[in-house]
C-alpha cells in the first residue's frame, strides 16, 4: 500500500518550566520551538497533494500561534501555575508537565485529530526542536 506524506515546519517562541527537574529546566525559561508536522494520507487529492501546505499553516500552525506562541506553559500540578496565571492571563496551564516529549504528544494525540477531524489527513509524527541541538518526537 502506498502512503504519501508531507512535512510542514513552524516556529514559535514559548516559555515553560519542567516542574520537578533538578537542572536548569526546572527554572522558568523559554525556547524558540520549531515544530515539524508530518501529515500522511493513502490518497492524493485531485491536485496530486496530500494536503495543501497552506491548510496546515491555517490550522495546526495557527493553533500554535493562538495558544502557545509568546506564552508561558505550565503544568496544572506546578505550584507556580495558579499564582502566575492570576498575575498574567497569558499563562497557559496544561494537564501535563511541559517537556518537549509531552508537548509533541499532546499535539499528535489531542490537537491534530481534533483540528483535522473529518479529513483523510492524519498527523503521524510531530517533531519538536527545543534547541538547535535537542529535539523530541512522537509518532503513531
Amino acid at each position: 500500500m502506498t502512503k504519501f506524506s508531507v512535512v510542514r515546519k513552524h516556529e514559535i517562541h514559548t516559555g515553560h518550566r519542567v516542574y520537578g527537574h533538578q537542572g536548569g529546566c526546572g527554572n522558568l525559561h523559554g525556547h524558540s520551538y520549531v515544530f515539524h508536522f508530518h501529515c500522511s494520507s493513502e490518497n492524493l487529492d485531485d491536485l496530486g497533494m496530500v494536503i495543501d501546505f497552506a491548510i496546515i499553516k491555517s490550522t495546526l500552525c495557527k493553533w500554535l500561534d493562538d495558544n502557545y506562541d509568546h506564552r508561558m506553559i505550565l503544568w496544572k500540578n506546578d505550584p507556580l501555575a495558579s499564582e502566575l496565571k492570576r498575575l498574567d492571563s497569558s499563562v497557559v496551564i496544561v494537564p501535563y508537565n511541559p517537556t518537549a516529549e509531552n508537548i509533541a504528544n499532546h499535539l499528535l494525540s489531542v490537537v491534530a485529530p481534533k483540528i483535522l477531524h473529518g479529513t483523510q489527513i492524519k498527523v503521524t509524527k510531530v517533531v519538536l526542536e527545543e534547541t538547535a541541538k535537542c529535539s523530541a518526537s512522537c509518532e503513531l
